[in-house]
């Protein structure tokens, strides 16, 4: 669960607690013109460094004295890319935000503007977020995948991958430490993250002049090595799957209730399903989709009431650029989906209050699901007892069809945004031996006994760009 999520209150809140701290902002709105949809990620940093470069200008940090050296990938606790440790002294009272398409000058007085040392200047940029950059190179080795790999998507950016790889074949390990704890009791989501770091590294495959040949669990001994990729030398074949690699994102806000999703493009995404062990429920017509939005709100309401939940989840949320910078992993403010103004003033000021982050949250599942084009379910054929979860294999199965399908999905200008909380509620359900209320709910909608349902997701055309996740630097995720 993501308790950090755009609305209207969090705008309100920010804003009326900004007020009251600095004594005043005065905002003059410049517009500008910004790429969208999906440029490259030279384009969507070249704004924030050129208004990052002229706020230290401006700075009393100009003293001969100061040191500013880069940061490097060995050094994840550095400040990012020439920043000072300490945030500079706001000297002429005026700093640069970047909102919504135009430059504000909010003039600020009374107080220490900590906007460069919080990474309001920063969004997508440091240590932290360099593998989205070096994610490919001209050489072509085994080592070259896994840098396309650990680019997937997974759940709470938890990364829960390792690599070991040598000339002829690549292994795929789960790190089981980075399983997001109570709220997946049955590490469904980990296999997730594993399934879709798989699916990137076959794409990259023949990209990189290799014809890959996967098998599944190798080792009956180690159920922590879930895959190895043999790889054979062949011909360089770039897909447009592989090539949306390094712009596919999670995107957490509004989508655009004025451009449906199709029929066409709904038949398209299910064409990318080619295994009879896994299907996609479509959830489009009035009444079921007002059912399962109405399940995805009250399964975030549970969760959000389920305080062990709650806390154990929040150990994913990095509230600090310091913290994005060192741990490279988690729940940032920057990939929450929040407005362009209450995301820059949240990385200046104190965090809300818990109950404020709820409402925030709840509000925004909410807006995901009222403005969603389709909501869909991504079902296996189970083979169990119905409170029994299904094997590894049919998860990693399923897992790598959400990969092909966001990156499918990234190609022709949509966005996907898995909503879990309803899962996640059947599932602790089970550890609780609780009344099935949410796990029952998704039997009836699946409407199958030999389907069960391993995640719920929305799809729509995106009504901003979704922004960069942290990413650990390739020499963490490699094992001897």
């Amino acid at each position: 669960m993501n308790i950090i999520a755009p609305s209207a209150a969090l705008v309100t809140a920010i804003g009326s607690t900004f007020l009251r701290r600095i004594g005043f902002v005065v905002a003059i709105p410049i517009p500008i013109p910004i790429p969208y949809p999906y440029p490259q990620p030279t384009d969507r940093t070249e704004l924030t460094t050129q208004m990052r470069r002229q706020h230290m200008a401006a700075s009393d940090s100009r003293d001969s004295g100061s040191q500013h050296s880069e940061s490097s990938e060995s050094d994840p606790g550095s400040p990012p890319y020439g920043l000072p440790s300490h945030g500079p002294r706001v000297s002429r009272r005026k700093v640069l935000v970047s909102v919504g398409g135009s430059l504000v000058v909010l003039v600020v007085g009374g107080t220490v503007w900590r906007s460069a040392d919080q990474g309001v200047f920063s969004t997508g940029q440091g240590p932290a977020y360099q593998p989205w950059y070096d994610w490919r190179s001209a050489i072509g080795r085994p080592v070259d995948l896994i840098r396309a790999a650990i680019l997937a998507a997974n759940p709470h950016d938890s990364q829960p991958w390792l690599f070991h790889d040598t000339d002829t074949h690549i292994d795929l390990f789960a790190d089981t430490r980075r399983n997001i704890g109570l709220a997946d009791p049955f590490l469904s989501e980990l296999h997730i993250g594993l399934g879709c770091a798989l699916e990137n590294l076959v794409l990259a495959a023949p990209a990189n002049g290799y014809a890959p040949r996967v098998t599944l669990f190798p080792d009956a001994m180690d159920a922590t090595k879930i895959a190895t990729v043999d790889l054979q030398p062949s011909a360089s074949s770039a897909s447009a799957l592989y090539q949306a690699i390094p712009h596919r994102h999670t995107n957490h806000y509004p989508y655009d209730t004025h451009h449906p999703v199709g029929q066409t493009t709904v038949d398209a995404l299910s064409a990318l399903n080619t295994d009879p062990q896994v299907q996609v429920l479509w959830v489009a017509a009035a009444t079921a989709g007002q059912q399962l939005g109405k399940l995805m709100v009250e399964a975030a309401h549970a969760f959000v009431a389920d305080k062990p939940l709650v806390q154990d989840d929040d150990r994913w949320y990095r509230a600090t650029w310091q913290d994005v910078q060192r741990y490279r992993d988690g729940i940032t403010l920057d990939a929450a989906g929040l407005p362009d103004l209450p995301r820059a003033l949240g990385k200046i000021l104190p965090p809300a209050s818990p109950a404020q982050q709820h409402d925030y949250f709840l509000q925004g599942v909410q807006t995901q699901v009222q403005t969603a084009g389709v909501l869909g379910i991504i079902a296996v054929r189970d083979k169990r007892d119905k409170r029994d979860k299904r094997d590894n294999g049919e998860r990693l199965r399923e897992d790598r069809l959400w990969q092909r399908m966001h990156l499918w999905a990234t190609t022709n200008g949509l966005a996907m945004q898995p909503l879990n909380q309803l899962t996640e509620m059947a599932d602790r359900e089970i550890v609780l031996a609780s009344t099935s209320r949410f796990g029952e709910a998704l039997r009836e909608l699946v409407g199958n006994p030999t389907w069960q349902a391993i995640m719920t997701f929305r799809v729509g055309y995106p009504t901003h760009e979704a922004l960069l996740s942290p990413r650990r630097a390739l020499s963490d995720v490699l094992t001897p």
